[in-house]
């Protein structure tokens, strides 16, 4: 599998420095237009929290009842 160029000079006969300076504009330009990252919620702000799951009836039902899930 070949790699073809991202990027590719067709005229003149640029620095290193400003080959640098245009791909990091371009990625600036590529990052902003993605926007910012997702924001990530809190477990502990989660509303489902506050559902459990049905106790079930049985022998020793009432000590699994105040066991986490």
């Amino acid at each position: 599998m070949t790699a073809q160029p991202f990027l590719q000079i067709v005229r003149g006969d640029p620095t290193p420095e400003e080959i640098a300076a245009l791909v990091a504009v371009l990625t600036a330009r590529a990052r902003a237009a993605a926007g910012p990252p997702p924001r990530r919620t809190s477990e502990w702000t989660a509303r489902s929290r506050g559902v459990r799951a049905p106790v079930a009836a049985g022998p020793g039902a009432w000590r699994a009842s105040a066991l986490p899930r």
